[in-house]
């Protein structure tokens, strides 16, 4: 299956306001460094300052200033108390599995961002998530560490592959894309609508790959749970308790408890954000 490109990018791109006024930075310096040689110093140390605001901004997983990006549900969603889990990294082949049973247990849907290349490892376990009702979507086809360092080439190509694997895999195409580990550049937003995708960081995440005491991710992700939250977990990946257990096995039955406790409902993406509506 071949996914077009640019079959959801019907209107026009709108840079977000930073990379408007780098841009204007740029413009600015160019015509101060051709009119006034002598204040080039001051032109490089602003342009300097500039790319260092552009690269921390790029570390800062949940900020909107390099574009759109949904932080929590929409405002109906929210409503209705819905919560999205979300998983990153997978599919693993014996901690998915896992997942999935206490998924079921508990009638919970969850959102599966997937390392492409390790899907296509795992195939038949892909299509048994969507056949269960949970969504899958899209994380990048290799989760490059340096993903938030690649140009607007190797990015497109690295996000377009994954969509197009996740898409023939499991025969429904991705809405949603997910940086690794939340990084990412000003190359990323005018990547992402050419191909249709919007971004989800999240609202709160139990740090599940570095932290092998369950209670601590539990009481992370717990606290001041409410509806409109996207929780982030990870199947692959996964940090392990001092019993060599899977973090995530450990916290996830107990979180999807407290849900129906606190009277959340715990839905996929896709089921809370409509088609057609767009982050802030």
């Amino acid at each position: 299956m071949h996914v077009d490109p640019l079959s959801n990018s019907l209107a026009p791109w709108h840079p977000a306001w930073l990379i408007k006024a780098s841009v204007v930075c740029h413009a600015g310096a160019a015509l101060v460094g051709v009119s006034l040689p002598s204040a080039w110093p001051w032109v490089v140390g602003i342009l300097g300052c500039n790319h260092a605001l552009l690269a921390g901004t790029g570390l800062w997983p949940r900020s909107r200033a390099l574009g759109a990006n949904w932080l929590r549900l929409p405002v109906e969603a929210a409503q209705r108390n819905e919560v999205a889990l979300t998983l990153d990294d997978g599919p693993h082949p014996e901690v998915t599995p896992a997942v999935l049973d206490m998924l079921e247990a508990h009638q919970a849907k969850a959102t599966f961002f997937f390392i492409a290349k390790h899907a296509q490892a795992h195939p038949q376990l892909c299509r048994e998530i969507v056949l269960r009702g949970h969504s899958v979507q899209n994380h990048s086809f290799h989760h490059r560490l340096y993903f938030s360092l690649l140009g607007p080439r190797a990015m497109a190509q690295e996000i377009q592959t994954a969509q197009e694997v996740l898409s023939e895999i499991t025969g429904e195409q991705p809405r949603f894309f997910r940086a690794p580990a939340g990084l990412r550049n000003p190359f990323l937003d005018p990547v992402l609508h050419r191909l249709g995708l919007q971004l989800v960081t999240w609202t709160r995440r139990g740090f599940d790959t570095v932290q092998t005491h369950p209670e601590r991710v539990f009481a992370r992700l717990t606290r001041g749970l409410a509806g409109g939250d996207i929780v982030l977990l990870h199947d692959g990946n996964a940090a392990l308790t001092g019993a060599q257990r899977p973090v995530v096995l450990e916290v996830l039955p107990r979180l999807l408890r407290h849900f129906t406790e606190v009277g959340l409902r715990c839905v996929t993406l896709p089921q809370a954000i409509p088609a057609g509506v767009h982050a802030p």
